[in-house]
């Protein structure tokens, strides 16, 4: 995906002035050591310990891609012994190691897993080649020597000698990986078992990590075009921070359902223990407002919003919050229901939920029916967008709105 050099020479001198003005009112600095450069869009104080993956263990560990699993893979309720399992993910920022995360989160028995690699470097897990995964568990890998360039294709391959099922998957990803059984190779769109790559990177401060459903996995973009908002804001940072992609499909706010748990249940899991993780966004709301049942108590879903905002703020983490698009001229779309997200963007405009928030209610909406999708960014379905609708997303996430959202009572949190 080509670089937007322009836009990150802006940047940098738009958040360069930001933070003069910043530094002047708290008598500090917002860098981590002797760093100089300008603080892009999404950094905060102290990067969340993870449980599973340590920020600091061995290293600047950070995540370049994440994915969130969604479930139990339906016709796979073995597994896939035999086969060669190849995700192909994109990058965010680079490093000169890397290490992989495989959960078996939906799984009942135990996942074996009989040899892994990294762009063809083989991967161990506490030195040895093999690794059996519990039932709900998941397990980092040992650092990798390989070397990771930013704004890159990355493959991670591993074998799944015998029945292990059900697989552990995302569906939907708009990208290209394969499957390899003793057949054939067939392609596919899903990421299996894969759930985050982290890299060791001494520079970067650390990962802005995103919360959402469809419009944050990005529904509607072009496959292997890597074109959701996410990838146009990690090419806005220019490859000195990570962004990881917790989005969901379907995803709702409040409830579970068939696109995974809801985002208060799986928060911790899929963000607050995401290696490096400095900022977190907030992209969720509009499937509790239009999917059946439909939530109509706009207060519900603020209060939701603000359970995760406290979580974040508690492991000493920057939330922004995004406000919730139009979806007139979608089959579920009332005027009732349109009320309700209308009341939640208030609520995320008066600054009452998150430390920041990014309107991306305003960066998409038609100006002459501002309750519907501008036609250049509408998919088609009056609901998710194509690419240009995801570029409008990822270039509305404003440096110096984000900087301004540091303030001494943020410090104190």
């Amino acid at each position: 995906m080509p670089r937007r050099q322009g836009y990150a020479l802006l940047i940098a001198l738009l958040a360069g002035t930001a933070v003069l003005a910043v530094a002047a009112v708290l008598g500090t600095t917002l860098f981590t050591g002797p760093r100089a450069a300008p603080l892009p869009p999404a950094e905060t104080h102290a990067a969340a310990r993870n449980p599973v993956a340590p920020a600091n263990a061995g290293g600047n560990w950070v995540a370049t891609w994440t994915t969130a699993p969604v479930g139990a893979e339906p016709g796979a309720a073995n597994g896939f012994p035999g086969s060669t399992i190849r995700n192909v993910v994109h990058t965010s920022v680079g490093g000169n190691a890397a290490r992989i995360t495989l959960s078996n989160l939906f799984g009942t028995v135990p996942l074996l897993v009989d040899q892994a690699t990294v762009n063809g470097r083989p991967v161990t897990f506490d030195g040895a080649a093999t690794v059996t995964i519990a039932a709900g568990g998941r397990v980092v890998s040992d650092p990798v020597t390989v070397p990771v360039a930013p704004d890159s294709d990355l493959r991670v391959d591993f074998r799944t000698p015998r029945p292990s099922g059900p697989a552990t998957y995302h569906p939907n990803t708009h990208q290209t990986s394969s499957l390899t059984d003793s057949r054939t190779t067939w392609s596919t769109t899903k990421w299996r078992y894969l759930t985050a790559v982290d890299v060791r990177n001494e520079a970067a401060p650390g990962t802005v990590v995103v919360i959402g459903d469809s419009l944050t996995a990005g529904s509607g973009s072009t496959n292997d075009a890597n074109s959701r908002w996410t990838d146009v804001l990690a090419d806005r940072l220019g490859g000195r921070y990570g962004v990881a992609n917790a989005g969901i499909a379907g995803n709702r706010l409040l409830t579970d359902g068939s696109a995974g748990q809801a985002g208060l249940v799986r928060f911790e899991r899929d963000v607050l223990s995401v290696a490096g993780a400095r900022t977190v966004i907030v992209a969720l709301g509009i499937n509790d407002v239009q999917q059946a049942p439909q939530e109509p108590d706009a207060g519900r879903i603020v209060a939701g919003l603000r359970t995760l905002a406290d979580q974040a703020r508690a492991r000493g983490l920057t939330v922004v919050g995004a406000t919730l698009t139009p979806f007139e001229g979608f089959p579920t779309w009332t005027p009732e229901r349109d009320a309700v997200r209308l009341a939640v963007n208030e609520r995320i405009r008066s600054g009452s939920i998150f430390d920041a928030y990014v309107d991306f209610d305003e960066a998409v909406r038609d100006p002459a029916a501002p309750n519907r999708v501008l036609a250049a960014y509408d998919s088609g379905d009056h609901l998710h967008f194509n690419d240009a609708g995801y570029r409008a997303l990822g270039e509305r996430v404003d440096p110096t709105s984000l900087e301004r959202a540091r303030t001494p009572a943020s410090d104190e949190l």
